[in-house]
């Protein structure tokens, strides 16, 4: 990122919790609140008037919600970043707000310092999900993948999607699937964290992935990531 303040847009419906988001972020010198809305339309507007790097969105609205306006903003805004923030930590909204395109979920009653953390890792390109969210994730697909398919689905070796990988970055994909970070990636392969960079760079690009979220959904589709890994 630039050496300027990252411009955040705070989307709720609830006055109040804008409130105590705008406190807690304005007391960073490197993040500058550009606007709030208490709607999904009135996100768009206000995204398309002020240019947020970050969007700071709930869920549960009047009007659009927000995992429809994450759908359009991001539609309009490819390099726009969203972290869906929410008292529910219902599976069926983490997993719409994450296929949306959103690069995190965090739960409402994360600590300040944990949103603050959250704001500046999907705005640097990285993601975040909140970790009780990721086991019922987990759980979720495991229920949903095929029996039949065995271990062929639990090593993600009969979907054609993960072709274009190596082996070494079959490796690298099933540990972003884990959630692992560059330096736990680095520790476990032994690698240099700059290397581990290159080879998640090289995973996303060929497996048309958007952000770690979106490789971390695709490795529980495809089986390479299962509960209990």
């Amino acid at each position: 990122m630039s050496d300027r303040s990252t411009r955040v847009l705070l989307v709720d419906d609830q006055a109040l919790l804008r409130m105590g988001f705008r406190m807690v972020l304005t007391a960073e010198d490197d993040l500058e609140v550009v606007g709030e809305a208490s709607d999904g339309a009135a996100a768009l507007a206000q995204a398309a008037a002020l240019s947020p790097d970050v969007v700071v969105m709930d869920v549960r609205m009047p009007g659009m919600d927000g995992i429809e306006a994450t759908t359009h903003l991001l539609a309009a805004h490819p390099g726009l970043r969203v972290l869906v923030v929410t008292t529910f930590d219902l599976d069926e909204y983490a997993f719409a707000a994450l296929k949306a395109g959103a690069s995190g979920f965090l739960l409402k009653d994360a600590p300040p310092a944990e949103l603050v953390s959250a704001i500046r890792a999907v705005a640097d390109g990285d993601a975040v999900v909140a970790p009780r969210v990721t086991r019922r994730m987990l759980e979720m697909f495991a229920a949903r993948l095929p029996a039949e398919d065995g271990a062929a689905v639990a090593t993600g070796a009969t979907d054609p999607r993960l072709s274009p990988l190596t082996a070494r970055e079959h490796e690298i994909f099933a540990a972003l699937g884990e959630g692992l970070t560059n330096a736990e990636i680095a520790r476990r392969f032994v690698l240099s964290e700059a290397t581990v960079k290159t080879h998640v760079g090289r995973v996303l690009g060929k497996l048309g992935l958007r952000d770690r979220v979106q490789a971390v959904v695709l490795a529980y589709e495809t089986g390479v990531a299962t509960p209990g890994t």
